[in-house]
């Protein structure tokens, strides 16, 4: 079977089939388990969806990693942005945020306490806001990895108005692989990369991760064949005993990606450490506005510090952290399908449509098909 990426449709039945059983062959020549981590939501959806973990052999496992930006999103960030809506700041955020909670809040807890909250849909929506509304401050509330935090810079180079602020949560995927790479109770053979980040910040981007730590890369698109192709093209680097890089979602992702974009990333934004819930403290993977825009930084012209309320405790029960490492999935959590449901979310990852407890909680995870 020859099928290139640039081939494939999408979802063939048969095409699967035939992916599906050079798979097998190739775990039968590499004769011993193997984990590809994913670091993707929306890679977790099609692969739960389609019941694609239903079509692998037993011991070729595809997990997901720390790829969903709503639940890395830390407690205390959430904590800032729910004090900002008490303190009588409009807080505007992606949908996907408004039931995640903090220490002990969301900005759903504090919108039905009276608190101006929005859910917007792009970044340029918030700024409208802010003009139509010249007497109010108007705090975004900015969540994702590269596919979002471009257009956050794009709307701050282009002069917003004086009332417009940032709250930025934005991620850095490429230092949370590292870290993930050297856990001691994680043993990732080979990641399966997000294309859409990927169209952003070109996979020239992993040339050193792959270099550093001799592990198969391939960047991967989102509908079922790309899945199989992309998994398939890392088993053949581990077939053949060498780490490597492949760009298995060619129609979108090329090796330079977006430079314009990843320009106004450069120079909106400046790279700090910080804490991604549950998971550790990594270095160089936060975007934080620079000194350039810090008249439109939330935590630079607000006082925020030390807003962290008490911890609900369950809480402490929650293994939301693990299962975005990859160490535990969502059936290993005592909360999951119980007091963590869609509805009642007690983890982030149960709130958000990238988040594996809810996309769990909807398809299952390896269904028996």
């Amino acid at each position: 079977m020859t099928t290139d990426a640039g081939d494939l449709k999408f979802r063939d039945p048969e095409t699967a089939q035939e992916i599906a059983a050079d798979i097998e062959a190739q775990m039968e020549r590499i004769g011993e388990s193997i984990e590809i981590m994913h670091v993707c939501g929306s890679h977790e959806q099609v692969i739960a969806k389609f019941g694609l973990r239903s079509m692998l052999p037993d011991d070729l496992s595809v997990t997901m990693g720390p790829g969903c930006p709503v639940c890395v999103t830390n407690m205390p960030e959430v904590d800032e942005a729910v004090a900002l809506a008490e303190a009588g700041k409009t807080v505007v955020t992606y949908g996907d945020m408004f039931k995640v909670p903090g220490s002990a809040r969301s900005l759903a807890d504090a919108k039905a306490d009276g608190a101006s909250v929005e859910v917007i849909y792009s970044a340029s929506e918030a700024v409208e806001l802010a003009e139509d509304n010249p007497e109010e401050d108007v705090v975004f509330f900015a969540t994702g990895f590269e596919t979002t935090a471009a257009p956050t810079a794009a709307v701050l180079q282009a002069d917003p108005p004086e009332n417009f602020y940032v709250l930025s949560a934005h991620k850095y995927v490429p230092p949370a692989m590292e870290v993930v790479a050297e856990m001691p109770d994680t043993d990732v053979d080979a990641f399966l990369a997000a294309g859409h980040a990927a169209t952003i910040t070109g996979y020239g981007l992993f040339e050193d991760f792959v270099e550093e730590y001799d592990l198969p890369v391939v960047v991967g698109g989102f509908e079922p064949l790309d899945v199989l192709y992309g998994v398939r093209r890392i088993l053949a680097f581990i077939e053949a005993g060498e780490g490597g890089l492949d760009n298995a979602y060619p129609r979108c992702v090329s090796r330079e990606g977006n430079t314009a974009a990843m320009g106004a990333i450069e120079d909106v934004f400046t790279r700090t450490s910080g804490e991604w819930r549950g998971i550790a403290d990594i270095p160089d993977a936060n975007f934080e506005l620079n000194e350039t825009y810090a008249d439109h930084s939330a935590r630079k012209q607000f006082d925020i510090e030390g807003v962290e309320g008490d911890a609900d405790p369950l809480t402490e029960e929650c293994i939301c952290g693990d299962i975005m490492a990859g160490t535990a999935s969502p059936e290993g959590c005592a909360l999951f399908g119980e007091e963590c449901t869609p509805q009642n979310p007690v983890g982030a990852c149960m709130v958000s449509d990238e988040g594996t407890c809810k996309i769990w909680h909807e398809y299952g995870g390896k269904p028996d098909l």
